[in-house]
């Protein structure tokens, strides 16, 4: 059973990721989340990956602020898609972050996702697309769900064209 992995360098970073777990379970995605950090924890952050490839986790999301080199610590030790969501946690609000996760050297990528709530978003409908290549009903779902996004737009399109005719 393919299934995703959230990792957050710290629990401040769970308020932001609660975005990819709403969107991944609305999808029937199934996930786990865990709170482990490239520089206090790298050994337990090596174990974790290496565990949950083994265990049969297809893709892995890593957020984190700052130096945000949780996604990079991690996609050093996997060769399945990792996605870098970087986090808002200091005074350069998440530049410094969305540098770090962006700035992978050849051959050790990281998808870079939006900083914040609309990468955490992203980052679970961008997991879901890499497991929907091997499952149609998945493809299904997230085919529905941009529909439903677009049905959501169209109605306030007309809303604000009901309005100005007014």
């Amino acid at each position: 059973m393919s299934w995703v992995a959230i990792l957050m360098g710290s629990e401040s970073d769970w308020p932001v990721m609660k975005a990819t777990t709403a969107v991944l379970d609305g999808l029937g995605v199934v996930f786990e989340v865990r709170v482990t950090s490239a520089h206090r924890t790298p050994m337990e952050t090596k174990s974790y990956v290496t565990d949950a490839q083994a265990r049969g986790c297809s893709v892995f999301i890593c957020a984190a602020g700052l130096a945000a080199h949780l996604a990079g610590a991690v996609a050093a030790h996997t060769v399945r898609p990792v996605i870098g969501v970087p986090i808002n946690a200091g005074p350069l609000q998440g530049f410094d972050a969305l540098l770090s996760t962006v700035q992978m050297p050849g051959g050790i990528p990281v998808a870079t996702v939006a900083v914040g709530s609309a990468g955490a978003k992203n980052a679970a409908y961008l997991a879901a697309q890499i497991l929907s290549v091997a499952d149609e009903g998945l493809q299904q779902k997230l085919t529905a769900d941009r529909q439903a996004n677009a049905d959501k737009v169209a109605a306030q399109n007309q809303s604000v064209q009901s309005s100005l005719s007014s």
